[in-house]
């Protein structure tokens, strides 16, 4: 795969907030899935998401979405600018790549829908699949068309739900490289992953949820130091800052 051409990144220090979430409440009967998490993502910046299973790294995604509304809190964006990539590739395997790319279009109304898809084709290099049925894709290439989908409104916020875990190395070095592009253009990222050396080497930034709370947020490096990890690995490092906080 000939990989995108990667531009300067916006300085996620200053860059402007494209999306901000503030004391997200998510309760699913008498379980609180969200208790009270506050976050903003700039432009250009990458963010993982990470903690145990059932910790609440979905269900926040889903509201930052607009899939799901909060019990409490409010979250502030731009309307329509938000792209969504599910963990599982949601395709039709009988029609073509592109057939499929026109579909959603169709389905989402966005403007210019030819061009949206000849855009969505070049960012996931998949121009030479399009003609390609979508069952007959390796997992890597379905999950690029699962990203191709998601680009297509042409959003300044990216959403994806654990988008590398069934993935082989190769195959994760090519997606994080068009991650990389699309970051590099000035879309911001938040992905959630159990594949936390992803969070070390992709990330600017951290948010660690644990039973719906936001327990850490910050840089890689700062959660090691957090728990006086330096010299162990980062999922090390990880692992014993969630058992320094009871989880």
């Amino acid at each position: 795969m000939e990989r995108p051409a990667v531009s300067p990144r916006p300085d996620p220090v200053t860059a402007t907030p494209v999306l901000s979430a503030r004391t997200l409440v998510k309760r699913y009967g008498s379980r609180t899935a969200l208790a009270g998490v506050s976050l903003a993502v700039k432009a250009g910046e990458l963010v993982a998401v990470i903690g145990p299973n059932g910790a609440g790294k979905t269900t926040l995604l889903s509201l930052l979405a607009g899939l799901a509304a909060p019990d409490e809190g409010e979250i502030f964006g731009p309307a329509g600018k938000v792209g969504w990539v599910p963990q599982g590739a949601a395709v039709y395997g009988r029609l073509t790549v592109r057939e499929n790319l026109e579909l959603f279009a169709q389905l989402e109304a966005v403007d210019d829908p030819e061009r949206r898809v000849a855009e969505a084709l070049a960012a996931c290099a998949l121009e030479e699949r399009a003609a390609q049925r979508a069952e007959a894709l390796s997992g890597g290439l379905k999950q690029r068309l699962n990203l191709a989908i998601g680009l297509l409104a042409d959003p300044s916020v990216l959403l994806l739900d654990e988008p590398t875990t069934a993935l082989d190395p190769r195959q994760r070095d090519n997606f994080w490289s068009i991650l990389s592009g699309l970051a590099g253009a000035g879309t911001a990222i938040v992905y959630t992953t159990h594949l936390v050396h992803e969070a070390e080497q992709y990330a600017d930034r951290v948010l660690v949820i644990a039973d719906g709370e936001l327990l850490f947020e910050g840089s890689p490096g700062a959660l090691a130091a957090a728990v006086g990890a330096q010299g162990l690995d980062f999922e090390q490092a990880f692992v014993r800052f969630l058992h320094a906080r009871g989880h």
